[in-house]
C-alpha cells in the first residue's frame, strides 16, 4: 500500500504500473479468441490497433526516461509507422502472424520495460512530454491512465467487463488530473476526465488533456471547483 507523501496524497508507484499491466493482460488473454478487428468503443481504431498503441505508449514513456540526459524540449527521435491510413503511428509493431496472444506478450514486455525504468530511474530525472516535462512518477501515471482508459475502449468493443481498482484510479487522478473534482467515484471520474462518459451535471468532454508537470514540492493538492478542467501542461 503506497504511503502518503508530504502533500497528503498516495504517490503513483512502479507496483501500480505492474498491477495495471497485469490486469490488462489478464482481461485481454481471456478475450484472445475474439475478433479484435472490431472498433474499440468510441475510438476510430480497432481493438487490435488500440492494444498495439498501448504497448507503444509503454515503450515510449520508458524511452523518454532512458537517455543519459533526457531531452526536455522534444521527444527521443524514434521513427513512427502506421499500419494503415487512420491507424495509430507506432514505433512498436507486433507480428500480426503471432495473433492476439502474441500481441498480449508484446504488451506485457513493453509494460515491464516501463515498470523497470520507473523503478530504477533517479527521482530527479526529468523528461519531455507534450503535456508537460515530467518525472518518473509522472510517466508511470501516464502509462496507467493509458492502460485504464484504453482497456475501457477495448472492453466496449469486445464486450468484457472492465472495472479497475478505485485506489489506482484515484492516485493517477491526483497526479495528472489534479484540478478535476467531481462527486463521482474515482473510476467514473477518470472516464469523465478523459472524455469517455458524462456525469450528472457534467456533459461528456469533447477535448481534454492531463497535466504531467510536477506538483509543487511544498503545496497541497489544489481545491478546484467541481468539474474544472486541468491547466495545460
Amino acid at each position: 500500500m503506497p504511503t502518503s507523501d508530504d502533500r497528503g496524497r498516495a504517490p503513483v508507484t512502479p507496483d501500480d504500473v505492474r498491477q495495471s499491466v497485469g490486469l490488462a493482460s489478464a482481461a485481454l488473454t481471456a478475450a484472445a479468441s475474439a475478433d479484435w478487428r472490431v472498433r474499440a468503443g468510441s475510438l476510430e481504431w480497432s481493438c487490435r490497433d488500440t492494444v498495439e498503441h498501448l504497448a507503444d505508449d509503454y515503450f515510449g514513456y520508458a524511452a523518454q526516461l532512458g537517455p543519459r540526459k533526457p531531452p526536455l524540449s522534444s521527444g527521443v527521435p524514434f521513427a513512427y509507422t502506421s499500419r494503415e491510413a487512420g491507424g495509430p503511428a507506432n514505433t512498436v509493431l507486433a507480428d500480426v502472424e503471432a495473433g492476439n496472444a502474441g500481441l498480449v506478450q508484446v504488451l506485457e514486455a513493453c509494460g515491464a520495460m516501463l515498470e523497470a525504468v520507473v523503478r530504477t530511474a533517479p527521482a530527479d530525472v526529468r523528461a519531455w512530454h507534450p503535456y508537460g516535462v515530467s518525472d518518473p512518477e509522472g510517466f508511470a501515471a501516464m502509462g496507467i491512465v493509458e492502460t485504464l482508459v484504453h482497456l475501457h475502449d477495448v472492453a466496449q468493443g469486445l464486450g468484457f467487463p472492465w472495472d479497475p481498482p478505485a485506489g489506482l484510479c484515484e492516485r493517477v487522478l491526483h497526479r495528472l488530473f489534479r484540478d478535476v473534482r467531481t462527486d463521482a467515484a474515482p473510476w467514473p471520474s477518470l472516464l469523465w476526465a478523459t472524455g469517455r462518459t458524462e456525469l450528472p451535471g457534467l456533459p461528456r468532454r469533447t477535448s481534454w488533456r492531463w497535466d504531467s508537470t510536477l506538483l509543487p514540492a511544498d503545496a497541497p493538492l489544489p481545491q478546484a471547483r467541481r468539474g474544472e478542467a486541468p491547466a495545460p501542461g
